[in-house]
């Protein structure tokens, strides 16, 4: 019944011939070990507090200045920065747990970026390393296991609940509802006024009141229950010009790199300070259409194994309806050992197995029956699964002999038999937004050497677009159809504001299933990614909080500007650390958002030549001004004024031409300030940034 070969309607056939059970009634056949780890009691100890169930209904049910629906690491991102900017906040989750996938079995920060990004998620990424570091020791194996200086932080699913917990109850701006979801809203036009959510497994309900609201979950069940209008499924490849659109099937090209592509471009990407996967992949023709449908990409349980034999539980009976014949087939297809992934603290190890193909595509407009039908199905297929591998016939001996060293971690998912309670749901819904992100903004725009700028950027894809499988076909040496993976296609893009502001609303924000396409998707679906796009909306409910005004009348480049300010990553560089104490840093990062630098080099160490000197000057007069302009033009020709040569200018010669390009010569002294002591030095490209963004406030204190 598991196979990724069935067809999804019969596997949801079968939903009436038993898999109507519970996570209790799986816990049953798993049972459960009460006794944990030294590593989960130590957390457990009541050292860090948990968060009650329930709040007091009669508090939820009130007015508040934030109501965030749903607890992902985004959803929390979201809710306490609100919160530590004086906002009353109301967060509720549809279930008994915080933290999303980071306490489902993720196991790990999906990102290619080792650098700082937001300021509560490097707060979590810290505090993970911290945990390992102080509870265990900095040399020892929990601690190297999290992989400190690596953009991917390894960490256990237990550890990322409590800390997730405790980072919400610090805020006492923050009223936590669990085990409830939206099912209405009243709304005025554009405007939410209140939502009402029911209880998930009972009869209770509350209607909650709010001035902004963001729906931060992973599948827009507030949006939707608003009204807002959504895509699911793939768009056709002709919809957006989008080359990886669509129903795809792709290869992959051995030996990399690929004979015939140009080694500049590899050497190109590999300049990017980001982690590399050393891969090429082609489309396979004509049996790509790129045909729309409403397929999505496959999901799977995120399950938690351990070497260790104190803490390892391994099942002696398989779930009841296990097919050894429908595991041998899969276990043919694609060897499971290759998604085994570690090792985490403490002996553990991720499991990205198996993927199930078909259910996921009743998931996002499914209730939370159908839901959690499939969540089931899902973890009876890991059960069974791994039960295969460690007792059919048909696996080798010394293959076997490796999984059975392995066993779910008994630390990890004790109340529900140490399997996660949630599935990864890689994509459901996205909302149809002002903007839409597409393939195209994660691809280098023409005559660039970076992606399209957006003025309104709030955060930054750094990932390579993918998606798993949609369908079980195959077609010659392809990969299952729908997988797409373009590593050295794909590069940093920027993510405009407009794209987490639903059409036909005024005060609803969707920071988690924003406005993509299914290709687009590929390259923001990554939590670190989510987590700095729900801090980015908390401060745009928080502007709009102190303005008086609805998040969609908040001025997208204004609001880049206080991120900027805020150390929220709005422009990737190469060369451009965030967390930096250089006085450039946020100025450097506003500007990435207005095409002063065509490529992920800023060089701010490097000298400002005449050519540069004028260009940077005359895109400043116009900025601050509110000239509407082309952005890739206005790139393109400060692209052209670098490869000028000449001296340098100086600081104070800068400052003369840059008041006259504004137009206000009262600029000389106040800009004479700022420059300070290096007035009299030959001008960097740092301070020339530093320059422009104090000409601009000073200019238009309210604007910049």
């Amino acid at each position: 019944m598991f196979s990724r070969l069935c067809l999804a309607s019969v596997l949801l056939a079968d939903f009436g011939a038993g898999v109507h059970c519970s996570a209790a009634g799986l816990a049953q056949e798993l049972p459960r070990h009460a006794e944990p780890g030294a590593a989960a009691r130590a957390v457990r100890s009541g050292q860090l507090p948990r968060l009650p169930v329930t709040a007091d209904l009669s508090v939820a049910a009130g007015n508040f200045d934030l109501v965030v629906y749903g607890g992902t690491p985004g959803g929390i991102a979201c809710a306490v920065r609100a919160a530590r900017e004086g906002l009353r906040v109301l967060l509720v989750e549809h279930s008994r747990q915080l933290g999303g996938m980071f306490t489902q079995g993720l196991s790990v920060m999906d990102t290619l970026y080792a650098g700082a990004r937001a300021p509560i998620y490097d707060e979590v990424r810290r505090g993970i390393h911290d945990y390992y570091r102080i509870g265990y020791g900095p040399d020892s194996p929990q601690f190297v296991a999290s992989r400190p200086g690596h953009p991917k932080t390894y960490f256990e699913a237990h550890v990322a609940e409590q800390l997730m917990e405790d980072l919400v109850a610090r805020e006492a701006g923050i009223t936590v509802v669990r085990g409830f979801y939206p099912v209405a809203t009243e709304r005025e036009g554009g405007i939410l006024r209140s939502a009402k959510f029911q209880e998930k497994h009972g009869a209770r309900t509350f209607i909650a009141q709010g001035t902004t609201f963001a729906d931060c979950s992973y599948e827009a069940d507030l949006a939707v229950a608003a009204g807002a209008r959504y895509r699911v499924g793939r768009e056709a490849r002709d919809e957006f010009n989008e080359e990886h659109a669509g129903r795809i099937f792709l290869r992959k090209i051995t030996p990399f790199p690929p004979a015939h592509v140009d080694p500049e471009v590899i050497a190109r990407y590999k300049r990017l300070n980001l982690f590399h996967y050393d891969r090429w992949f082609e489309i396979v023709r004509p049996e790509s259409t790129g045909a729309a449908d409403r397929q999505v990409q496959t999901y799977n349980i995120r399950a938690v194994l351990t070497t260790n034999p104190g803490n390892r539980w391994i099942p002696d009976q398989p779930p009841g309806d296990y097919e050894a014949a429908v595991w041998r087939e899969m276990w043919n297809q694609k060897p499971p050992y290759s998604q085994l992934l570690g090792p985490l603290p403490n002996q553990k190890f991720l499991w990205n197995m198996p993927e199930v193909i078909g259910p996921q595509n009743d998931y996002p407009d499914g209730d939370w029956t159908i839901r959690e039908n499939i969540v089931e199905l899902h973890r009876r297929a890991t059960a069974s699964m791994l039960y295969f591998l460690q007792n059919d016939p048909s696996v080798p001996s010394d293959e076997q002999a490796r999984w059975r060293n392995l066993g779910f971690a008994r630390d990890e998912f004790i109340e529900s038999g140490h399997l996660p309670t949630e599935v990864y749901a890689r994509e459901t819904r996205r909302i149809i937004g002002r903007a839409i992100f597409t393939e195209n903004d994660a691809c280098l725009a023409p005559g660039l050497e970076r992606t399209p700028i957006q003025v309104d950027s709030i955060g930054v894809t750094e990932w390579f677009v993918d998606s798993h499988a949609s369908t079980l076909e195959r077609v010659r040496d392809s990969m299952f159809e729908g997988e797409i993976y373009l590593n050295y296609i794909s590069h940093p893009g920027q993510i405009s504001y407009r794209t987490i502001l639903p059409e036909g609303f005024d005060n609803l924000l969707v920071p988690i299933c924003l406005s993509a396409t299914h290709v687009g998707w590929g390259a923001i679906r990554l939590e670190p990614t989510w987590m700095a796009l729900g801090e980015s909306a908390a401060y745009a409910a928080v502007l709009a909080a102190e303005r008086g005004i609805a998040v969609s009348s908040v001025d997208g480049r204004q609001l880049a500007a206080k991120l900027a300010e805020r150390h929220i990553l709005v422009s990737f560089f190469n060369d451009v650390a965030l967390d930096g104490r250089e006085p450039w840093v946020a100025a450097v990062q506003l500007l990435g958002t207005q095409a002063f630098f065509p490529s992920y080099d800023a060089g701010t160490h490097l000298t400002v030549g005449g050519a540069l000197a004028e260009a940077w000057t005359a895109a400043a007069a116009e900025w601050i001004a509110g000239t509407p302009v082309d952005l890739n033009t206005r790139a393109q020709r400060v692209s052209m004024a670098e490869k000028s040569s000449g001296p340098a200018v100086s600081v104070e010669s800068f400052i003369r031409q840059l008041s006259a390009a504004v137009g206000d010569a009262s600029l000389l002294a106040r800009l004479h300030d700022e420059a300070g002591l290096a007035i009299a030095r030959p001008l960097t490209r740092g301070l020339a940034c530093q320059l422009i963004v104090a000409a601009a406030r000073l200019r238009s204190p309210n604007k910049h």
